[in-house]
């Protein structure tokens, strides 16, 4: 059996693959890069890896840690590509596969969210003043926390949601629940959250 080669991270220079390789789908391009094709995996990794770096670095609360959970996670669909069925698209797959790679980091590694994990800083601008930029501070830690004190499931859900902007019909396919499901702990997750956030408002 011939072993497949791993291409590089998603942070690597990866090789041009050409205009019409960017141009092409995702499903034809998984089609390629099944068969081998390395280029059409290569655009694949460059699609899609920055969102998936975004939600990584949500549920591990770190950009090194999001790196290895992203980077293994495409080393991880590189090798079953064979495997990959079409009735979900390929985002969804790679989403589902970065979350389960970051669920079982944050077993092995727990570590809370930085402040910075959720929310980018605001302009500065619109918060020069110093008492501004505390009290924007102080928000954004609050905000993480009660990220951090709901369920795995909420988090992940509100994450995809809010953060990576998943459809819910996307989000049930990566959590493997239905809609509805996805529906009820959106809800709970927003909930929870409003009131966590009340006195901020």
């Amino acid at each position: 059996m011939i072993e497949r080669t791993v291409p590089p991270p998603p942070e690597s220079d990866l090789p041009d693959p050409g205009l019409s390789g960017r141009d092409l789908p995702d499903g034809l391009l998984a089609v390629r890069a099944a068969e081998g094709d390395e280029d059409s995996f290569a655009v694949l990794v460059q699609r899609h890896g920055r969102p998936l770096l975004a939600l990584a670095r949500c549920m591990l609360g770190n950009p090194q840690d999001a790196e290895e959970a992203v980077q293994d996670a495409f080393v991880s669909a590189w090798r079953r590509l064979p495997e990959y069925r079409h009735g979900a698209e390929f985002r969804t797959w790679m989403h589902r596969i970065t979350v389960n790679r970051c669920l079982t980091m944050r077993r092995r590694r727990p570590s809370p969210l930085p402040l910075d994990a959720v929310a980018e800083p605001a302009a500065k601008d619109a918060w020069s003043q110093p008492a501004r930029s505390a009290e924007q501070d102080a928000a954004t830690a609050a905000l993480s926390r009660a990220l951090g004190d709901l369920d795995a499931g909420q988090r992940i859900c509100w994450i995809l949601r809010e953060v990576q902007g998943l459809s819910y019909k996307e989000i049930s396919q990566v959590t493997r629940t239905s809609e509805q499901a996805v529906r009820g702990r959106l809800f709970r997750a927003r909930r929870s959250l409003q009131e966590a956030m009340s006195p901020w408002r």
